[in-house]
């Protein structure tokens, strides 16, 4: 309690200690997480994370009106980014490797994906280079397929004019 001279005393709500909350969720959090997840392992991992990052914003935390609630979704969060980084990482594994692109039988190409805005590019290299469908690439972008169709129309819209402008200097120069 804190007083203010000549104010009505202010009352602060003081939570549990963060390791009397740790000892009675944390097996909790696993169970509940393994059970969502179907994988210990990430389980784990993630309520792990997740009461760390409690830890670390406990002051804040063990005031809310579910602590736990906070850091079951903090945990929940924490397994879907790791199943969704294993899931894209099987993906990968269970290709066949295809050699990698000449670079320098197109190096117009690869410079004008260079100077693509990050979302273009990492979408035109997962699609055409990684050989992702466009629900895959949706995947591992966060983002909608739509979203994606959208994004490599722009891009190819973007090299193709960025290819066409290269063309057209190198027919200039010859002349």
């Amino acid at each position: 309690m804190t007083m203010a001279m000549g104010a009505e005393p202010v009352l602060r709500r003081v939570g549990p200690s963060f390791e009397d909350w740790y000892r009675s969720e944390y097996r909790n959090i696993v169970r509940s997480l393994v059970l969502i997840t179907g994988n210990a392992e990430v389980a784990v991992e993630a309520a792990s994370e997740a009461c760390a990052r409690a830890l670390e914003r406990w002051e804040r935390v063990s005031v809310m009106a579910s602590p736990s609630g906070w850091t079951y979704t903090v945990g929940l969060n924490v397994a879907r980014r790791a199943l969704r980084r294993g899931r894209f990482e099987a993906l990968l594994l269970r290709r066949e490797a295809a050699p990698p692109p000449l670079r320098n039988a197109a190096p117009e190409l690869w410079e004008a994906v260079r100077r693509l805005p990050r979302q273009q590019r990492v979408a035109v290299v997962l699609h055409y280079v990684a050989d992702l469908s466009q629900k895959d690439v949706a995947s591992v972008m966060g983002v909608a397929e739509g979203t994606v169709a959208a994004t490599l129309h722009s891009a190819r819209k973007r090299l193709a004019d960025a290819l066409a402008e290269t063309v057209e200097t190198k027919e200039v120069g010859r002349e």
